[in-house]
Order: structure tokens, then sequence, then C-alpha cells
């Protein structure tokens, strides 16, 4: 059966919500083209994965709905399924990651899923769950990589159609490729002028090294931030699809999907989880660096809002760099008083969004400041040059992950340490992981600096230092990776230099 006739038999909207398209008139008025939010935040479990999951149970013979089903998700899929098998009264069981935030089981067993908790990640929870499959005969649905939860997806598109008459773009976010492969199957078939545009996060960009090799192709590393689409591998019927409809595809930073989150809320009071505003935060990449005639006619799918609360801390510290209004700066000054109202003198009327200092150097300050600028780019650039012709001594930490993780938070710790190195990772958020990490240093390695920082997803972000020698490098990296631990080595970096060493 053709993808087409599908989506034309996905009969779900006795329970699925035909969703709006907004427009999202701040966007429209700053990019002079016409954008619009398609809202499957407002789905019954506030994201698009209920089409998918309920289309694939509507297709089951009664046999199989009988033995019951089996998934693997640590959130939306989870929360489609079982919603999407309460209805219909099909027993299904959720195998979710030990590491989910509460507020994701709650929502699977509120909606009468039934919840294994198995492993930190989700690897290990949909191996067990495919050993559920097996061994208690319950049908596997897979959350993106089967062509009835594709084509689920794909009634997006058709909305799509019927509720704007003029699209040049839309844009789709990938994570395993199914609200995309789905909702570009129809629009090619419908529309074919209309541009697929696929987006991803720079560290999750499974699709755009798929495309690159002409496979689907494992990636080393993922992101955690945007957890809604931290895949590793392009699903294979997905990728058979989106080799063959995507016209581009747009990677987008941390900071930059920040952005998009307040961009939603400033038009809509609607909150997006990250992978819900990833869209948004690649059309307005897509816009600023393509040169495109006025009035155009742009769609973002706004795909999620599950996320939890104290996210947001972390989301509003990062969207003003996201928006390019905000430079951070470490800056030297002399320590001797009145030099801070000398450096406020110079900045003029220039806003200041943050400032950290403490004593340590007799001779010389170290300052960490954040500073307003305009968003175009230029404005950063002319700053610092402006701040050197002055004689101050400037290193930009605008783009300096360790700056905006961890230093802003730790201005005033420094110390002296023979065989210090500082390291990046990455801690599962379950009980032990701390003591995990501990015994596989195994007391060799003293530690001597050490910064957890949570922002509510399944895993913290850790900096540590240790007084490791340079011949030791290779083996405390084995150690470390054999326990899960994959460690980012931070010893040169100027935010560390400057601020704690």
């Amino acid at each position: 059966m053709s993808m087409i006739k599908r989506i034309l038999n996905a009969h779900i909207y006795d329970l699925v919500e035909e969703t709006p398209v907004t427009p999202a008139r701040a966007l429209t008025q700053r990019y002079q083209q016409n954008i619009w939010l398609k809202r499957e935040d407002l789905q019954p479990v506030y994201s698009f994965k209920l089409r998918g999951a309920y289309n694939k149970l509507l297709q089951l013979s009664v046999e199989c709905r009988q033995r019951g089903v089996v998934a693997a998700s640590a959130g939306n899929h989870a929360q489609g399924l079982a919603m999407a098998a309460k209805h219909l009264g099909i027993e299904a069981t959720i195998v979710m990651p030990v590491t989910t935030p509460a507020i994701k089981i709650e929502g699977v067993k509120g909606r009468g899923g039934n919840v294994v908790l198995h492993g930190d990640t989700f690897d290990e929870a949909a191996r067990h769950a495919n050993e559920l499959s097996s061994s208690n005969g319950l049908y596997y649905v897979h959350p993106f990589d089967d062509e009835d939860v594709i084509a689920g997806q794909g009634t997006i598109g058709v909305e799509l159609t019927k509720q704007l008459a003029s699209i040049d773009a839309v844009f789709l976010p990938v994570g395993g490729g199914g609200l995309a492969a789905g909702v570009a199957a129809w629009l090619k078939f419908c529309r074919p002028e209309v541009k697929i545009i696929a987006i991803e996060p720079e560290d999750a960009a499974c699709l755009k090294v798929a495309l690159a090799e002409g496979q689907p192709t494992t990636l080393g590393h993922v992101g955690i931030f945007a957890d809604g689409v931290a895949v590793a591998r392009i699903g294979e019927r997905t990728f058979k699809h989106l080799k063959h409809t995507v016209d581009e595809v747009v990677t987008c930073t941390t900071d930059e999907i920040c952005a998009a989150i307040k961009d939603i809320f400033d038009d809509t009071r609607s909150i997006a989880e990250p992978a819900g505003a990833l869209s948004l935060a690649g059309l307005k990449k897509y816009l600023e660096q393509t040169d495109l005639p006025k009035n155009g006619h742009y769609v973002a799918i706004e795909s999620g809002a599950n996320t939890n609360f104290d996210r947001l801390r972390y989301i509003s510290e990062r969207t003003e760099i996201g928006e390019k209004r905000e430079a951070v700066l470490a800056v030297k000054i002399p320590e001797k008083p009145g030099s801070f109202l000398s450096f406020c003198d110079d900045l003029g009327k220039r806003a200041v969004t943050e400032f950290n200092y403490r004593y340590n150097r007799a001779e010389k300050a170290v300052i960490y400041v954040g500073l307003q600028v305009s968003p175009d780019g230029h404005d950063r650039r002319e700053l610092v040059q402006e701040l050197i012709a002055k004689g101050y001594d400037v290193v930009d930490l605008t783009d300096n992950e360790l700056a905006k993780l961890h230093t802003r938070h730790m201005v005033g710790g420094v110390a002296e340490v023979p065989t210090e190195r500082v390291f990046r990772t990455k801690f599962p958020e379950r009980p032990g992981a701390l003591a995990q990490f501990l015994n596989a240093l195994g007391g060799r390695w003293n530690i001597s600096l050490f910064h957890y920082r949570n922002h509510g997803a399944a895993y913290g972000r850790v900096l540590f230092g240790l007084n490791v020698k340079d011949e030791e490098l290779d083996e405390l990296h084995r150690v470390m990776k054999g326990v899960g631990f994959e460690l980012i080595d931070e010893t040169h970096n100027p935010a560390f230099a400057l601020f704690m060493k």
C-alpha cells in the first residue's frame, strides 16, 4: 500500500484533534514573512505522537489487540500509545529508562499505561521492551520506524493543505523521522512546489549524516537537550521516504532552540518543549541565511509541549544568547579602586545583563560580564573591538559551552593545583550515579573541582577536575568510558583558565 493511501485511510479523528494553524504575529512582523505555527501541542497528550500510535493500533488484528502491546519511550510516544490503547481497550506496557522525569512517568500511568522502569538509556529500555515482546507475545509498537505510524503523523500534512491556501516551505523537526516522513510524503504528492526543510539539533543530526552517507548511520554522540529528537540513527523506513522528499536540512544550536521557545511563548503564551520549538528555530535560521522575497508563507510544526517546569530556568538563561542579543565576555581590568566605575563608563549606555567577580589576583581583576547587543552580530564584534581599543584584555565567551554551563556559577573559585585537568561529562539522573562515578575513579585520582547542574532532563551536566598526569590520560578515558561516562577535556578552555585556574 502506498504511503498516500495509508494516510488517507488513517481514520483517527474520534480521538485525535485537528489542530489549528496559528499566525506568529511578532515573528511575521520581525521577518516580513507570513509565519505560521501548526499547534500539535494542543493534542490531548500535548504532542503529535498520538496520531501515529493510534493509527498503528487501529491496524492491528483482533488477536494482536487481545495479547496487548509494548513500547519503549521516555516521553511523548509513551503517553500517546497509553491513551490510544486505553481508548481501544488494549493493555499497553511502556518500558521507560529509570532516568525518566516523574512528570512523564505519571503522564503514562494517568493515561492507563503499565510502566516498567528499566535501564539508564533509551537503548537499554528498548532492548528490554523487545525481550518482553518476545517472551510475553506482546506486539511491539515502534515510535517512528513503522509505515502505519508514519501515516498517522502524515495526517498533519493533510490538515495543512486544507488550512492554508499558500505555503512556500514547511519546516519539520526530525528525530527518528516519523513526523517528517509522513508530512513530507503528503505535501510532495499534493503540492510538490512546497519546499520541505528538515530541522535537527546540531548534536543529533542523524538525517543530515544519513543523506551525506546515502544510508542510515549511527551517530557516535547524541546531545540530550532536545530529548524528543535525541536519536542516534534515522529509521530505515523513514529514511526511505525522506531521501526523496527533503529539499534541505538545517541544524540548530541549543541557544537557538531556547530562543525559539521564547518566541512561541511571546506569540501564543504556550511553552513548547525543546523538540517542539526545534522547527521554528530552523525556520528563523533559514530566513536569516536565505535571500527570500518578502511576504512568503512559512509553516513550523510546534510538535510538543511536554517539558518539565524546572527546565525553564536553564532555557531562560540561554534565550538571549540564542537571539544573539547578549554577549558574554571575560574582561581584565586593573585591580584598584575606581576600575569598575571606569569600565562601566566605557560601556556607555549599553545594558549589563550579568556581572560576576571575586578578588583573586593583586594586579588584574578578571570579570565575567554579560552585555546587551543588537542581534545582527556586528554589534557584538564592534563591542569587543571598542573595549580592546580602550586598553582592555577581552575574551569573547558567547559561544563557549563551559562558560555558559558552569563558569558563570563558579566565578571566584580559583586554585593552583599541580597536574590538574578539567573535564565535562553528563550524569544520569538516578540514585547511585555519583557513587558509580566515584567507584570508577577508585581513589586513584584526587578530585580537585566539582560542579553539577541539572536542568530537568534525564541527564545533568557535570564539570570536574582531577589530579592526573599526562601518561595516565588514556587509562582515565578507558575507565570512564567503561562505566558509561564520556569525557570532554576542558583544561585549555579560556573560561576555565581565566576564572578557575
